[in-house]
């Protein structure tokens, strides 16, 4: 972002003496030790500061709106892209060399080559009858007090709502699933073949055990380590790197909100965002660790001995 903000939002003509006296109220002219140390200072308060492009706005306000929205979509995506990704792995597993595998992972090689972007821009005009913007239609009359539209609407029995929030989130959740569906269902297959293989498998297929409980009861549940794991990282990167699909949908999340920074030279805004971001990232690691922890007792006995 090689530019003067304060240049770009007063513009080019600005007299000279305008823009030192707007960078010396901000601290801008401050060493950067010091302009460290106040920012570190007004984090430890909960201040993200001011965005300066849109004349004051508090950066901690517009986050409490745009974080709901980009939740509400990663998680509609990804409870499009998990069921579907572990059936089309399991299955590509269990008929591995042959036509279902060689289907399911030709689709999940294209689901990873397309770009977002043109896929979100194929399902607008071959759905041209389906919302293609926004959390809600304009003009949306509601009660609710929190930016969790779908949640909210559910729990509280706002059935219309609720309906319209599904709607709107159809086309861009599923763009959005493409690349973790297809990467979920490629883990699974793997993981699925290298405990297919093992020794206690063949005796229980030797023994007359039915495939849908060897695979319900032996297989997957031991496969399903590797799966979380991908499952952690793909939310945290659809819940972090949004920003294609939010800006082609026109969705009011996260990924929008910094590209209209970065459009408009808005380096408080930019850098909170990126704050955030990081701070998510960790925390959805921290939680598959302590995950991990818990559902395998390999990893508890690892950290005894």
């Amino acid at each position: 972002m090689p530019a003067n903000p304060v240049i770009a939002q007063f513009g080019q003509h600005a007299v000279p003496e305008k823009i030192e006296l707007e960078m010396a109220e901000r601290g801008w002219n401050d060493p950067i030790w010091k302009q460290a140390i106040r920012f570190v200072g007004q984090l430890a308060q909960g201040n993200l500061g001011e965005s300066f492009a849109r004349h004051g706005e508090k950066i901690s306000t517009r986050l409490s709106h745009a974080v709901p929205a980009t939740i509400e979509l990663a998680v509609a995506a990804m409870m499009i892209a998990v069921p579907l990704g572990i059936s089309i792995g399991i299955v590509a597993a269990l008929w591995r060399n042959r036509w279902p595998d060689w289907i399911s992972m030709g689709l999940a090689l294209i689901g990873v080559s397309v770009p977002v972007f043109f896929l979100a821009i194929c399902l607008i005009v071959l759905f041209p009858n389906m919302p293609s913007g926004f959390r809600l239609p304009p003009g949306t009359q509601h009660s609710m007090s929190t930016d969790f539209y779908f949640l909210e609407s559910l729990f509280t029995g706002q059935w219309s709502i609720t309906a319209k929030c599904i709607r709107h989130l159809i086309l861009p959740a599923t763009a959005l699933a493409t690349i973790p569906l297809a990467v979920i269902s490629r883990i699974t297959r793997n993981s699925m073949l290298e405990v297919l293989d093992s020794d206690y498998l063949r005796t229980a297929r030797a023994k007359g055990a039915s495939l849908f409980r060897m695979v319900l009861r032996h297989a997957f549940p031991n496969a399903s380590l590797s799966v979380m794991n991908i499952v952690g990282f793909q939310l945290g990167m659809l819940l972090t790197g949004a920003i294609l699909t939010e800006t082609v949908f026109n969705w009011p999340g996260l990924g929008r909100y910094v590209v209209d920074a970065i459009r408009d030279y808005d380096y408080a805004v930019v850098q909170a965002c990126a704050l955030v971001i990081s701070a998510i990232f960790v925390t959805l690691n921290l939680v598959l660790d302590v995950l991990f922890l818990v559902l395998d007792p390999r990893l508890r006995e690892g950290n005894r001995s």
